[in-house]
């Protein structure tokens, strides 16, 4: 009987329990899980910003989570490039992807080489644009604060 590989894509910036589910839930959908870790050039390419955590430390953190059996580094902007560099029988998102027109797209793709999508909840109450949001909360409270220092 054939492996199924898995791959499951994502910036994986600011590691969080969004990310490890996803991997928990993908691992767990397959017999041998690839966690594709998006470049810094790529996550700015797609974001129009750079992750906060550099891309040699994000993929040291997946590449060592225990559901993951092997983490790659994802450079280019193309899933389906990455597929015939690193074949796959499943690509697992996010369903925040499900019904826009970059999952109708990856779904079209995929399904014309025979790669099931799946999709997998979104944590919704954490995820990294929320940490990165309140982490620029904190950094403007503490400049505030240390301005009126300075005036006082």
């Amino acid at each position: 009987m054939r492996q199924r590989v898995g791959y499951a894509p994502g910036v994986y910036d600011m590691f969080h329990i969004g990310h490890l589910n996803i991997l928990r839930h993908a691992r767990s959908q397959c017999d041998f899980l690839i966690a594709g870790v998006v470049s810094d050039e790529m996550c700015e390419l797609a974001k129009g910003r750079g992750p906060i955590v550099p891309q040699g430390e994000r993929l040291e953190i997946v590449r060592n989570i225990t559901f993951v059996d092997e983490a790659i580094l994802e450079v280019v902007p193309d899933k389906l490039e990455t597929w015939r560099r690193t074949p796959f029988d499943m690509i697992f998102k996010g369903d925040d992807w499900r019904g826009t027109a970059k999952g109708e797209r990856l779904e079209r793709d995929f399904a014309a080489v025979g790669v099931e999508v799946v999709y997998f909840p979104y944590t919704v109450h954490t995820s990294s644009t929320l940490l990165r949001r309140a982490l620029s909360s904190i950094v403007a409270e503490q400049d505030r604060e240390s301005a009126a220092g300075r005036t006082a």
